[in-house]
């Protein structure tokens, strides 16, 4: 029998020196050279990842929203965490147009920098969302980062819901320990292909870095859970969400966010308000990618589905 520790930690917006931790016990639940992907599918080199997902909720204050992430990276570390991911742009905040762009290239490096400082120092990965400047252009940016503090992959929202980003170019897979590992950001998760296309590369673990719509559109509430389930069951990999918290007033998003196994089922989810801090030591013997690999051996789409996959950065 394969058994997943979860560990579910609730972390208040000021937390005391000691946090309560509950444990739950699930049975069976559980400068950078890059190329282009082949149609290969190779099994993950360590057999398990423990990895947190950061319920953070920001503030329109910069440093307030890195010295937080740095707190968290450095509890995740001495929980033994490997990979820590934060919701979209919550190194500066999800806010309006305006906020997002008056940051200058500067204050955006900076504030990578800082990250990836704590990275070093606390020897953990960590994915984090940020508004980006490159060649004249502003993403809304996945980044991640090693624990020797590199950069490993940005990756850039390919599928717009705000008036203010310019849409990425790509798709990648990482490798977080030797376990390759893909990232998308939240609209992004309503395309299926963004998921499929990492997987038949290879990755065997998907990160969702979120700011999904508040309480007031309480209709899509429970379509995106049902999204991120299916992403997981359709491709036989683990998913890890780290979305927003709402806010008393009902602004904000609305929290939720999980951990999905790969038969699609939840292993753990988040409160709503909470700015909690959920861990999972993922059993990756569950993450084969078989649902995944029938686009390629079957039917009238194969060789545009091993096409696609040409078109995946794989960072090494």
């Amino acid at each position: 029998m394969h058994v997943l520790l979860v560990t579910v930690a609730k972390v208040a917006a000021d937390p005391p020196a000691e946090t309560k931790v509950t444990e739950v016990k699930k049975a069976d639940a559980t400068s950078t050279k890059t190329t282009a992907a082949s149609t290969a599918t190779p099994s993950p080199s360590n057999k398990s990842l423990r990895v947190a997902t950061v319920q953070m909720r920001s503030t329109r204050v910069l440093a307030e929203n890195i010295a937080a992430t740095k707190k968290h990276l450095e509890r995740c570390a001495r929980d033994g965490v490997r990979l820590a991911v934060f919701p979209e742009c919550s190194v500066t905040g999800y806010f309006d147009v305006d906020y997002i762009k008056r940051f200058t290239s500067d204050q955006l490096a900076d504030a990578e920098r800082q990250i990836a400082e704590a990275c070093r120092e606390h020897q953990i990965y960590a994915i984090v969302g940020m508004p980006w400047r490159e060649g004249g252009k502003l993403y809304n940016s996945a980044i991640v980062i090693d624990p020797e503090g590199k950069v490993v992959e940005r990756y850039h929202k390919l599928h717009l819901a705000e008036a203010w980003p310019d849409g990425g170019d790509h798709l990648s897979v990482f490798k977080v320990d030797g376990v390759p590992c893909s990232i998308i950001i939240c609209h992004d998760e309503r395309y299926p292909e963004l998921v499929r296309l990492p997987v038949l590369a290879g990755s065997r673990c998907v990160f969702v870095i979120s700011h999904e719509s508040g309480l007031k559109e309480e209709k899509k509430i429970n379509p995106y859970r049902a999204q991120l389930q299916a992403r997981a069951v359709e491709n036989t990999v683990f998913v890890v969400q780290a979305n927003a918290p709402a806010n008393r007033d009902a602004t904000g998003s609305h929290g939720q966010s999980r951990i999905i196994a790969p038969d699609g089922n939840l292993i753990e989810e988040a409160t709503i308000f909470g700015e909690d801090v959920l861990t999972a030591t993922l059993n990756l013997s569950l993450a084969t990618g078989n649902m995944s690999r029938g686009s390629v051996l079957h039917g009238p789409l194969a060789d545009w589905w091993k096409d696609g996959i040409k078109k995946v950065r794989v960072v090494n």
